[in-house]
């Protein structure tokens, strides 16, 4: 039996809404087959965005939208997205993707999609490529009031007289890599150099600093080093995780099941430690941590488009628990995480949808957002597992209050066991009972399919708080009261 003590005086934080956050990355059929059909498309459509998409992604509240990339920023010319007359130009993944990039979808475009989503975007500016002024100039057409400037001028002619609401804005991507195989020494210098610009257009628009690659500390340390102590405004550190795979991704073992979830748990790991780092340089208002790109990564083929789409993969349950999982180390460590985008959004590593011609799913990972989306804004409390000796038999938790109300979420990482545990709580008397919903299958390798697409779902339940209460194995439990 393990008891689960809810800790109502120690408050966390405040869970930051924008960890709840996505990626959209012009790759694969992330939006061309995905997000984008056009809007002369016989396919349900609003504004040429797949409409049942955008219906579903709307329901679970996303709170911000990454955008243009990942590694297509790095190649990426603002100015090619918008207008009429739209170039063709080599997409940063056409080697291995045989696709060709249109540009139907630009800064216009993303926008109206955020829009219709009720998500903030956020911009991921090339500096690996172009100079400062060109992403000034970006900020200057997407930001400046109307009439103000030529560029403001411009946006109008292209049918937006006001200005857009970005609010974010990631200066560089992944530059310990594709993004110019800097040092980070060097990649310091280059952000004060891009943000000095990026501050003249706005200065209160948030900037992102490019993090660490995983648990690569010396970039974290370097970078750090070079902007603390000196004029360098950022807003955040924007490092990357992904937590890889373990064997197939649709017939793994149950070690393999084990091993997936250890490395995803490494996440609380490099948070701990980057966080550390950037304390140590007194940058912890400044560098609040951007986990802007984070998911499991399994070899692609496996998705309805049997590996036309780069990167597209099934989702099991398995990937549903290392969403439960990540998310909870998030609330967690809200008092360090402002934002997380998980990877990505469609057709794409760690998805919540697959789509393709009429036909749309929601995945497993989609079902933990759901579950967890009352988390957002809310104040994160202290948990405690007893008897959590071995992460082949714990319970991943996280709890907040918001608004009187309480939200539970309970993860079963063995695929081994049930567990039996009962609510305790400090500083609060618990109802004799609950309202629950549970994303369980019996099969840790179910999925959904365009042939099956309720394999994996989500059921409600009443929980007797007076009696201990089973979670099955592989499932994921959220409670409110």
């Amino acid at each position: 039996m393990k008891t689960v003590y809810l800790i109502y005086p120690k408050k966390v934080g405040t869970i930051a809404p924008e960890i709840y956050g996505h990626f959209s990355e012009h790759i694969g059929g992330v939006f061309y087959d995905g997000l984008w059909v056009g809007k002369d498309s016989s396919i349900p459509n609003i504004d040429g965005f797949r409409k049942d998409l955008i219906e579903k992604l709307k329901a679970i509240n996303p709170p911000v939208l990454r955008w243009p990339g990942g590694c297509f920023a790095e190649t990426y010319d603002w100015r090619d997205g918008i207008g009429k007359d739209r170039p063709v130009r080599r997409n940063w993944w056409t080697p291995n993707d045989k696709r060709q990039e249109d540009n139907s979808v630009g800064t216009h475009e993303f926008v109206r999609l955020c829009e219709l989503i009720g998500a903030k975007p956020y911009f991921a500016a090339n500096m690996t490529a172009t100079t400062p002024l060109h992403i000034r100039n970006w900020m200057d057409y997407c930001l400046s009031a109307q009439g103000s400037t030529t560029l403001a001028k411009e946006r109008e002619e292209n049918g937006s007289p006001d200005p857009f609401d970005i609010p974010f804005w990631g200066v560089g991507n992944e530059n310990w890599g594709g993004g110019g195989n800097m040092r980070p020494e060097y990649y310091a210098d280059e952000y004060r150099r891009y943000a000095t610009l990026m501050d003249n257009v706005s200065q209160t628009a948030e900037l992102f600093v490019c993090g660490s690659n995983a648990d690569d500390y010396n970039w974290t340390h370097g970078v750090m080093q070079g902007i603390a102590g000196s004029w360098s405004r950022t807003n955040g550190f924007a490092m990357h995780y992904y937590c890889g795979y373990a064997g197939d991704v649709t017939a793994f073992t149950e070690d393999e099941w084990d091993q997936q979830l250890v490395q995803a748990n490494k996440m609380e790991e490099i948070i701990k430690r980057n966080w550390a780092i950037i304390s140590a340089h007194n940058m912890q208002d400044k560098c609040k941590l951007v986990v802007d790109e984070w998911g499991c990564w399994h070899p692609d083929g496996s998705g309805p488009s049997k590996g036309y789409n780069l990167f597209e993969q099934q989702s099991t349950m398995r990937d549903g628990m290392v969403a439960a999982l990540t998310l909870n180390i998030f609330n967690n460590h809200c008092d360090k995480v402002k934002m997380a985008n998980v990877a990505q959004l469609v057709n794409n590593l760690h998805c919540l949808f697959l789509a393709g011609g009429e036909n749309m799913i929601v995945t497993p990972t989609y079902h933990v957002f759901d579950l967890y989306k009352d988390h957002q804004g809310a104040d994160c409390i202290e948990s405690i597992v007893t008897d959590n000796d071995t992460l082949n038999s714990s319970l991943s938790v996280s709890a907040s209050v918001k608004d009187g109300k309480t939200l539970v979420t309970i993860a079963n990482l063995s695929c081994r066991e049930d567990i039996d545990f009962e609510l305790a709580a400090a500083g609060m008397t618990l109802p004799a009972s609950a309202k629950a919903k549970l994303l369980y299958n019996e099969d840790m390798h179910a999925h959904n399919s365009f042939e099956n697409p309720d394999a994996v779902k989500v059921t409600d339940l009443d929980l007797d708080l007076s009696k201990p209460v089973m979670i099955p194995k592989t499932a994921v439990m959220a409670i409110t009261f």
